[in-house]
């Protein structure tokens, strides 16, 4: 009587494979990780120094318990946060602390605005009710102003505008370009602070 053999297939080292492979795509693979918001809690400065700042170059945002939008005490719409906020920083009525006027200024002259976009202070004040996303859309706008004067001095002065400066930064780092850099950010400091909610 004849036995047939019944042909198995060895799969003992298929687990081995297996795990291999997954070692492999788990060392290979690039994954795309958030970078979150750009911006650092500062640290409380062992010693404080007192900063006198005229309360014309302060311009006060609140997000209050409702999510209302005030700016100067008056409600407004977010959607002209941007506006306001350009204006006040490039108003340029005035000099900055080394006596010299902001001749790259564009804005109204306002003499009950801000002197210098280097003494153009924004404050945003919320309160514990306040919903984070309607927090981020207000940073959103006040970054958004910023970046839009950076950008278009940039293009006034090296025919590119600021963001692609900082595109370029990525490829080449040379010194010329990060004075370039350096040079639009000291013009167009990003002076946003949050503050106690004091109530």
């Amino acid at each position: 009587m004849l036995r047939r053999n019944s042909s198995e297939i060895n799969t003992g080292s298929m687990a081995d494979i297996a795990f291999l492979l997954l070692i492999f795509f788990l060392v290979t693979t690039t994954m795309e990780v958030d970078s979150g918001i750009l911006r650092k809690i500062q640290q409380k400065p062992e010693t404080q120094e007192k900063t006198i700042i005229k309360e014309k170059n302060i311009l006060d945002v609140v997000i209050n318990s409702k999510n209302e939008l005030l700016v100067e005490n008056k409600t407004i719409n977010i959607n002209n946060l941007k506006q306001i906020a350009i204006n006040f920083i490039d108003n340029g009525a005035g000099l900055d602390k080394n006596k010299l006027p902001c001749d790259w200024c564009n804005g109204f002259k306002n003499p009950n605005s801000s002197d210098h976009p280097s003494k153009a202070f924004i404050t945003i004040q919320t309160n514990s009710n306040t919903n984070y996303g309607v927090y981020i859309k207000v940073l959103n706008e006040l970054v958004a102003a910023n970046t839009y004067l950076r950008n278009k001095l940039s293009k006034k002065k090296y025919r590119v505008s600021y963001n692609q400066l900082l595109d370029r930064f990525k490829i080449d780092k040379s010194k010329s370009l990060i004075n370039k850099i350096e040079n639009i950010k000291s013009k167009y400091p990003l002076l946003i602070a949050d503050i106690e909610n004091t109530n």
